[in-house]
Parts: C-alpha cells; structure tokens; sequence
C-alpha cells in the first residue's frame, strides 16, 4: 500500500527541500535528456523556476504534442445528488450545512443525460456527495446501468470504496474513477475533514490501491489547492502517481487541478495560487510525466482556459452544472461550488479549433477492449 512509502517522508523536510531549489536545478531538470525524476519535479515546481516559464511552456507543448497530437478531449460532470455524511470544511455539500438535499430518481437521470447528449457529450462524469445509505453501491450500479447505453465513457467521482465494490461498478461499465486526497498534510486533512468517513486519512490515501487492484482503466489524482502549500502537496501527488503507475501498470492516470472556489458556507483558501503558478505546475508535471492525462475543469475562468490550451493539457470540461439536475431538472438548486467558465461546450469546441487543435468527444470504443 502507499500508506507504508508515505510514512517514510516527512512533510516540512519535502517543503524546506522544494524552497531550496536553485535555478541550476531547474537547468538541469529542463536539458535532461534521461527521464526526469521526483527532484527534477521539486525543482520545477520550486520558486526558483517561476522565472523559467516561458522554456517550461515551450516543453510541455512540445512533449504533449508527441503523445497526445493537438487534440484535447471533452468530458461533462452529471451531479446526481448533493446529500451527503461528512461534514468538509471547502464543499458546499457539507453536512453542517442547511440546504436543500436533492438525489435524481431514475427518470430524472435520463433527463439529464437527454440534455447532456444534445450538448454533444459521449463521456460523462459521474459526481455525488458521500452518503453511503442514499448513494451508495445499488444506487450507483443502478445509475451506471441507466446511463451506459448513451455514453461511450463512464466515469466516477464519488465516496472511495471497496475493492470488490469497484470491480462490481466496472462490470456494470465503470471505466475511469477520480479520487483526490484534498491535501496530503496528514494534520491539516483532519481539520478540514472533522465528522464523516471522508475524515479517515488512510482509508482514502490507499482508494488508489484498491482501484488498482480491481483493474479499472483510468484513475484520476489531485489536490484541493489552496488548503496547504501547494507545492508540498503536488509532490505528494507525484509521489503517489509514480508508485501506481509503477505498481498498477496497466492503469492509464490523469492529474487535474481544482483551485478553492467560493460556495456556500466554506472557509476562504489557505493559500492562493495565482495563475503564472498554476500555469507552472501544469507544466511541471507534463515534463514530469509525458504519458499523464491533465485536465482543467470550468472552475477556471475564461481567460485562463483560452491560454492553457497549448501547455500541456489535454481535457476539458465545458458547460458544467454542479448541482443534481442543474441541465434540466433543477437548474436553480445550490452548486457545490461556483464555475467560472460559464461559456457553452459550442463555445468551448470553436475555441479549441481556433487554436488549430481537434475536440475529441469520444476517446475510445468499447469494441477495442
């Protein structure tokens, strides 16, 4: 498990390392020619290479161009219930807060996936809150089994679970599931998760273990930023994804990064990552890795989404409605937290071929695996 490598780094000593980088670091790491390793990545994401962006940029675009061509790959969010057990101190979802809880009946699904199929979408995301009584297992094969006849691409982001309740998920058509650790400091994670099942560390740290085990195709990782250093916590993140991709290797992996956005009732970021940063960490992480998917989701505001599609990411969300029944059930029920980019995915489509790159609205087939 990642819990037994976890445990043998300490966090101020990853950070005081991160800090100390130097831009002779950053050098190296850049004219590598050999795979660049986990010090290569701390120095790319140090201080000291913020004034490198421009050879970064130049890098990434170029190393994502020979993986992936220009193409960049459309995806939807379908919330199906906002009722969830923890209490969270960033979600809009969170327990303590007193809201209207709302979960999509059956024919209230399908009337969702009739207006998320006429905005063009062939791979949907599937998101709930974490109330395992409401949405758990027999609700979510129920909804996969609904939806599958529409969507070439299912994927899940969801309470963590079981292994064996995974491979049950993915016999039903699961193909991708997005778990993120929010932050890997083990203190600050207690804080921000006080009640709730979500408030167990290790239970979600090992979620990628028991994905890995039960042989899902895709698995996505991230971090909440703005809840702890984000540079500390994107090592953690790279750590984790070089132990899976090493131990799980059949498993294809993608990295988003969704920055602290206002919603009702949460705590104002830690930290705040400005764009130039994130810009840098997108970056980093495609000269890190080249085979990473990495993905931008609506939180995103307009301008930045129009600049960072030539920098080495190769998802996108568009048109996002994050509240249960937001595309034709309920649209004025509350968001877990606000989008930024609010253009249509027609808008978001001619974007990415002014930019003389493909959209991609279905990846694959079924019929190839």
């Amino acid at each position: 498990m990642f819990t037994e490598l976890f445990n043998t780094y300490n966090w101020d000593e990853i950070k005081q390392s991160i800090y100390s980088k130097t831009k002779a670091d950053v050098e190296h790491a850049l004219n590598k020619i050999t795979k660049r390793d986990l010090e290569d990545f701390k120095s790319l994401i140090s201080p000291a290479a913020a004034d490198y962006l421009e050879p970064m940029a130049q890098l990434s675009q170029r190393l994502t161009q020979k993986r992936f061509g220009k193409t960049i790959q459309m995806y939807v969010p379908l919330y199906l219930s906002n009722e969830c057990q923890n209490i969270c101190t960033y979600c809009g979802f969170s327990f303590d807060n007193k809201l209207k809880r709302k979960t999509l009946t059956d024919a209230e699904i399908l009337k969702e996936v009739e207006a998320i199929k006429a905005l063009g979408f062939d791979h949907v995301l599937l998101v709930t809150g974490e109330a395992n009584q409401t949405v758990g297992v027999p609700y979510l094969k129920n909804a996969i089994k609904l939806i599958r006849p529409h969507f070439s691409l299912i994927s899940m982001e969801v309470q963590p679970l079981d292994q064996h309740e995974y491979e049950e998920l993915i016999t039903e058509g699961l193909n991708t599931v997005l778990v993120y650790q929010e932050t890997y400091h083990k203190e600050d994670y207690k804080l921000h998760h006080p009640k709730g099942k979500k408030s167990n560390f290790n239970y979600r740290l090992e979620t990628p273990d028991r994905l890995g085990k039960s042989g899902i195709h895709k698995i996505g990782l991230g971090t909440l930023i703005g809840l702890e250093d984000w540079r500390t916590d994107s090592f953690f993140n790279a750590l984790h994804l070089t132990y899976l991709e090493k131990k799980y290797w059949r498993t294809k992996y993608s990295i988003s990064f969704p920055r602290l956005r206002p919603a009702e009732g949460i705590i104002e970021p830690k930290v705040v990552m400005n764009d130039k940063e994130l810009v840098q960490l997108i970056c980093a992480y495609r000269i890190f890795n080249e085979e990473i998917e990495l993905s931008i989701s609506t939180r995103e505001n307009e301008n930045f989404r129009n600049n960072i599609i030539k920098l080495g990411i190769t998802s996108m969300s568009a048109g996002s409605k994050t509240n249960p029944g937001g595309y034709a059930v309920e649209k004025e029920s509350l968001e877990q937290f606000e989008i930024s980019d609010e253009r249509s995915p027609k808008e978001i489509e001619q974007l990415i071929k002014l930019n003389d790159y493909e959209v991609v609205w279905k990846d694959w087939d079924n019929v190839l695996t």
